[in-house]
């Protein structure tokens, strides 16, 4: 693979959009990174990746990216670590499983499981969710089995597209555990550091990472996440929701329409 000036800006560029996105809404990125690798690289010239490599590349990315949002929102008292201890867990097993197990599959068994999760994901954001904002942070209740057992299974779809995820667990802490907005959106990025980390080592060990599109992503995760974390404080919870909700649905309708293509 060839790399020169417009590869390393047009790297730059997708890692920074996405990295601002998923700190302004507590995701890892990969909602949008994964089909920008997937399909920009192509439209302006350069290299394509394959879907193992473009998994690769988000799996790292991601680590680095939520290490900027989690510390964005360390002193605003709301990082769940109840709920992080027990996601975390799980999902970090489920993780390195879909990681490591992912060199079995083929690409297009790659783009199919993240169309799946990225339509279950964009289904349960439009579903309503009154009232959930009006709890008080330290009355938030929730059940801890069900909640690790969720993960385990996101950990190991989120592991096979190195996407930590966070498009997926953000909708499940909100509608299915019902925790607070701004709550879940921190608690979320923690958990996903987590997640990350077992994806990144399931492929880095089976050898899917191309390590210099991986620090170029990384150098730009560092700048764009926190300043994503620190605008989304300032803005309205219903907005970062439907900022959410749009971009997943996008996101699995171009994955679908390229699947059955």
């Amino acid at each position: 693979m060839e790399y020169n000036l417009i590869f390393i800006i047009t790297i730059f560029l997708i890692g920074f959009v996405g990295s601002f996105i998923s700190g302004m809404v507590g995701i890892g990125g990969s909602i949008i990174k994964y089909p920008m690798l997937l399909y920009i690289p192509a439209l302006v010239g350069i290299s394509a990746f394959s879907a193992h490599e473009v998994s690769g590349i988000s799996a790292v990315q991601v680590l680095f990216a939520t290490i900027g949002g989690v510390w964005a929102y360390r002193k605003g008292g709301y990082l769940n670590k109840g709920l992080i201890l027990y996601m975390g867990i799980s999902i970090l097993i489920g993780s390195f499983i879909g990681g490591y197990g992912s060199q079995f599959m083929v690409d297009a068994g790659i783009n199919l499981v993240y169309g799946v999760l990225a339509t279950i994901a964009a289904v349960m954001m439009f579903v309503p969710k009154k009232g959930l904002d009006d709890i008080p942070m330290d009355q938030v209740s929730y059940n801890k089995w069900l909640a690790a057992g969720l993960a385990l299974l996101v950990g190991i779809g989120a592991g096979i597209v190195g996407a930590a995820g966070a498009f997926i667990l953000v909708p499940i802490i909100l509608i299915v555990l019902k925790i607070p907005t701004r709550m879940t959106i921190a608690t979320s990025l923690a958990i996903t550091f987590i997640s990350s980390i077992g994806a990144t080592t399931g492929k880095l060990l089976t050898g899917q990472v191309l390590f210099i599109p991986a620090v170029i992503m990384i150098i730009a995760s560092l700048i764009a996440s926190p300043l994503g974390a620190k605008f989304g404080q300032k803005i309205n919870t219903k907005i970062l929701q439907w900022v959410l909700a749009i971009l997943i649905l996008a996101t699995a309708i171009k994955i679908w329409l390229e699947i059955l293509a």
